[in-house]
């Protein structure tokens, strides 16, 4: 997927410490494609951040332009609420 990184979601990766390469990986290959509210979707996957800790890193993206906008980037350990099993 071609994509760009919104100064909001670029900002909110170096707070929260998501490496860009961690995003990439979430971008170009998913474990899920979630779809949020205005149309946007949320591209996720569960990634061990180390130390057994493993988190669900979300990247909210608004695919309805070319390329898609990152509109932004976090995670949680909150894994159950976002992930779907059906």
């Amino acid at each position: 997927m071609r994509s760009r990184i919104s100064r909001h979601a670029q900002e909110e990766m170096e707070r929260r410490g998501i490496p860009a390469v961690l995003v990439d990986e979430v971008l170009q290959h998913p474990g899920q494609i979630a779809t949020e509210r205005r149309g946007q979707k949320a591209y996720q996957s569960q990634l061990d951040f180390g130390g057994g800790r493993v988190y669900l890193v979300r990247a909210i993206v608004d695919d309805s332009v070319d390329p898609a906008v990152v509109v932004t980037v976090y995670r949680t350990s909150k894994i159950s609420k976002y992930w779907r099993t059906t």
